[in-house]
């Protein structure tokens, strides 16, 4: 194997916050046991020995990190871990990368992270009202100050970051706002997301077709202005619409509409297939018994992959069914409703010049 990507969960379903959009929480919930508590040594040495058994010596590993909160694991763990790496990687490469909600980092989170160049990702929700309202700690109190306080920490230290922001059905109702708040901050690098329900049922704060075609147009359109004054933002959907329409595959998982194994290791050790699907009937396995080989042929994962995404009715006339077939499975309540498909609504509205644009690059 030459590469191999893992997104591992050291501090399982733990969190500082109480974010009101929280699909993890979520999922947690309909496992048999919510949380595995934070991710032992013994766990962490016997994940990278069985990631080094599977990679060749001049192979590339990522190692990615997310929660719950990844942070409340403690520095010291992450310090143990690159030591055991640096111990056993041979002439492997690696890469490190951490999604946090930003309030817990210390200059001591930042010299780690830039010493050993982390890509960090920081929760953030634009603006100052509408992060406080759904990015919260336990008594309720909105963490924007916090968050923003630890992104100032992060380009104190020179380390390289993004944002990722969760779309809500009232987000999508101020695009604009949205947008200039990221240029005021000189945040150039963003993932968006839109805001899921829950697995079960919806919730009061899921992104709908109107919300998704009225946020990105709105969005694509003060984009596409500062493109053309030569000052680019990268916004995640518009630089993976690029990639595609130069023939190239997206960063992004699932926007081709099929899933690939992204290989999410729970504090206890098992694996599960994706991110969204964290549950007890898609567990593929565990590194204590088994080996990434034997997890990548487990009975789960086929059973995943079966799991086939949802077509719309438009889908059977699309233009623009090469670079989306559905899209993701769980993301695609967002934009899919009956006959309807928000997607194609923006890629019709957007594809003129997007596609002038990707001629030019």
């Amino acid at each position: 194997m030459k590469f191999l990507s893992l997104l591992i969960k050291p501090a399982s379903s733990l969190c500082n916050l109480r974010c009101r959009y929280c699909f993890y929480e979520d999922v947690s919930k309909q496992r048999n046991q919510p949380s595995y508590g934070i991710m032992e040594d013994g766990t962490m040495e016997k994940l990278i020995d069985r990631v080094f058994e599977a990679v060749d010596e001049d192979g590339t590993v990522v190692f990615a990190f997310q929660g719950g909160e990844p942070t409340l694991a403690g520095l010291s763990y992450y310090q143990k871990f690159i030591a055991y790496v640096l111990k056993k990687k041979g002439r492997r490469k690696i890469q490190y990368a951490l999604q946090t909600n930003g309030t817990l980092l210390t200059d001591a989170w930042g010299e780690f992270f830039r010493e050993n160049n982390f890509l960090v990702g920081v929760s953030l929700d634009g603006y100052e009202s509408n992060t406080n309202e759904f990015r919260i700690d336990s008594n309720g109190n909105g963490m924007y100050c916090e968050i923003m306080k630890g992104i100032e920490l992060l380009k104190r230290h020179k380390v390289e970051f993004n944002i990722l922001a969760v779309i809500t059905e009232k987000l999508s109702k101020h695009a604009k706002a949205f947008y200039s708040f990221l240029k005021s901050q000189r945040i150039f690098y963003v993932q968006c997301i839109p805001c899921l329900g829950e697995l079960q049922c919806e919730n009061q704060y899921q992104l709908r077709p109107d919300g998704y075609v009225r946020f990105y147009k709105t969005l694509y359109d003060l984009w596409l202005k500062d493109y053309q004054r030569g000052e680019y933002m990268s916004i995640s959907l518009f630089d993976n619409i690029l990639l595609m329409l130069t023939d190239r595959l997206p960063n992004q998982c699932g926007i081709l509409g099929s899933c690939s194994m992204q290989f999410v290791v729970e504090a206890d050790g098992s694996v599960y297939p994706c991110d969204f699907y964290v549950l007890d009937e898609y567990c593929c396995g565990n590194i204590f018994k088994n080996s990434v080989e034997e997890i990548g042929k487990s009975e789960a994962l086929k059973r995943f992959f079966e799991k086939k995404n949802r077509m719309g009715a438009s889908c059977s006339d699309c233009p623009f069914w090469k670079i989306c077939r559905g899209g993701c499975k769980r993301q695609q309540e967002s934009y899919l409703q009956g006959d309807r498909c928000a997607h194609r609504e923006f890629l019709e509205y957007a594809y003129p010049t997007m596609s002038w644009i990707a001629k030019r690059i």
